[in-house]
């Protein structure tokens, strides 16, 4: 029958000597990779499957991005850290910062619970070697701009007396007045003030950047003369503000 279709033997022949080739190259190149005596090992290996690459790396990669995060907010690209504020120092960049500007205001992300950025109240660079120097003109130039500074609501009647106390003085400066509970951020700003000063309820009278004290004790100062005095020691002058016109 071959001699018969000399054709179709040859191309069956062919192909049966191309498959002997290729095995016999596979067998060559397995026992040299992988010797006998390692396959059973090997294939074993294989059948538990495990994670691919990639799902071990990435866990790192983040943890390591997260780290770099964290300790770029602390420090400086040259390793400086921020300047740390004394609740005093704080009290008075805080009040420098809302005094400036009337669109300035306390970011809502901020924990009051918490000392704040000194980034987010301050205008100068906190991680330079200038920066004690630099945050004591800051406490020295907002009390000498503003000796006398009042933080109330706007509905009070406590808030509402005091004002009038610090009317009645014409005080040059003029007091510095801010009703906070007409603030976007007065539910960051009233806890961080009750924090700084150590008093819970508004109205808060600072006089030379300390406070006061309760509106009762203000009452008593008013009347014995000390709270005229006090003011007086801070830089403000009694009496020298510009009286209005009555019509």
């Amino acid at each position: 029958m071959a001699g018969l279709n000399p054709k179709r033997h040859r191309n069956r022949t062919a192909l049966l000597a191309l498959l002997a080739i290729i095995s016999l190259s596979g067998f060559i190149f397995c026992t040299t990779r992988y010797p006998l005596s390692l396959a059973p090992a090997y294939l074993a290996r294989q059948a538990e499957s495990p994670p691919p690459t990639h799902q071990m790396v990435f866990p790192l990669k983040k943890e390591k991005t997260r780290t770099a995060k964290k300790q770029q907010k602390s420090y400086a690209p040259d390793g400086r850290q921020s300047i740390a504020l004394d609740p005093e120092q704080e009290l008075a960049a805080v009040s420098s910062f809302l005094a400036s500007l009337p669109q300035n205001v306390i970011p809502l992300s901020v924990d009051p619970t918490r000392p704040i950025d000194p980034e987010l109240v301050l205008d100068f660079d906190t991680r330079s070697p200038r920066a004690p120097e630099e945050i004591a003109r800051v406490v020295d130039d907002v009390w000498a701009r503003n000796p006398v500074l009042l933080y109330g609501k706007l509905y009070s009647p406590a808030t509402r007396e005091l004002k009038s106390v610090l009317s009645k003085m014409n005080l040059r400066p003029p007091p510095f007045v801010m009703d906070i509970d007409t603030r976007d951020d007065v539910e960051v700003l009233a806890p961080l003030l009750a924090r700084l000063t150590g008093q819970s309820d508004l109205p808060v009278l600072l006089v030379g950047g300390r406070p006061v004290g309760s509106v009762a004790r203000i009452r008593e100062m008013v009347a014995n003369g000390e709270l005229e005095r006090l003011v007086k020691a801070s830089g403000a002058v009694v009496g020298g503000g510009k009286r209005r016109k009555h019509k």
